[in-house]
């Protein structure tokens, strides 16, 4: 299929048409039911971006979605978080209709100003997951986010007064913190994957630690970690977060310090030698975060094993 240039979507009212849905109950948010959502009209491929948030449960999805360089098949019931500027793409077979349940909030950035959510948002990292990083709900959990799509679709709906607003603001703060509950049970419960990732970023930290690379490039960045593993930075570090309770970063770290420890305790090389061999430029910057992860700088440790 035919690449396409991405389809800017602007507003709440702009999704409705291109869906061919009715017009939309508030100007800066709505809640959709995907039932209503037949087909895309004219496309049969689609590359779409919009200036909103959008949050969405979905289940039977017929057609295949694209974020950056993973595509999913939408065959369980999931959730999928966007945020505005965020580019992806739906294909459907020639002459088929998109046919899908679920439920879809979408919220343009305008409705969060002057509240604090319109900063906190921001630091809920699951919406730069990407795609083939959803949200696996239960029956319960899928009870639970329904019930509060359709409370905030029905206080929009309601006659707006002053406390329309807090009261939906209340409700997607609501929305994210359970889905923070529900991906760190999935952390959880899906050990078995997940601890195969963490086997494989240690051998990874290993090679890289024990080649060329280290020398070459400096030390691995999270970014050439999660490209390695197949995900996304976030995504990699809140799993690590709740499996070990360390970062990425933090992982990284403590190879470097294991690699310097056994550097110091089993060769004569100078700090500013091991520095440099560890992907340093300058032995103090080394000498620094040596000293904060052990309490020692480098050549009190090697006198320890003296």
């Amino acid at each position: 299929m035919k690449n396409v240039q991405p389809h800017r979507i602007k507003t709440i009212s702009d999704y409705h048409q291109l869906m061919q849905l009715p017009k939309p109950g508030h100007p800066l948010i709505s809640v959709i039911n995907f039932e209503a959502i037949k087909q895309i009209p004219g496309y049969e491929s689609v590359n779409l971006v919009a200036d909103f948030y959008a949050i969405a449960l979905k289940r039977n999805f017929n057609a295949r979605m694209k974020y950056g360089q993973q595509e999913y098949d939408f065959d369980e019931g999931l959730m999928t978080f966007m945020s505005p500027g965020q580019v992806f793409k739906i294909e459907v077979a020639a002459g088929e209709a998109i046919n899908h349940a679920g439920w879809l909030l979408i919220v343009h950035p305008d409705f969060l100003w002057n509240t604090h959510l319109a900063s906190s948002i921001k630091q809920y990292e699951y919406f730069d997951y990407a795609v083939n990083e959803a949200l696996y709900l239960s029956e319960k959990e899928e009870t639970t986010v329904t019930a509060i799509m359709q409370n905030i679709a029905q206080e929009y709906g309601a006659n707006i007064d002053k406390f329309s607003q807090p009261v939906i603001i209340a409700q997607i703060e609501l929305l994210l913190t359970y889905a923070e509950r529900f991906y760190h049970r999935q952390f959880l419960t899906r050990k078995i994957t997940n601890h195969k990732v963490l086997n494989r970023l240690e051998d990874i930290l290993t090679e890289y630690f024990n080649g060329d690379d280290i020398i070459k490039n400096g030390l691995p960045t999270v970014q050439y970690i999660a490209t390695t593993l197949n995900v996304s930075p976030n995504y990699l570090s809140g799993m690590l977060k709740t499996l070990t309770g360390q970062s990425t970063q933090q992982h990284i770290h403590d190879k470097l310090i294991e690699k310097a420890k056994e550097k110091l305790s089993t060769t004569d090389l100078s700090v500013s030698e091991i520095a440099y061999e560890l992907g340093f430029e300058h032995s103090q910057s080394f000498s620094k975060l040596f000293k904060s992860k052990t309490q020692l700088s480098p050549l009190a440790f090697r006198h320890s094993f003296n």
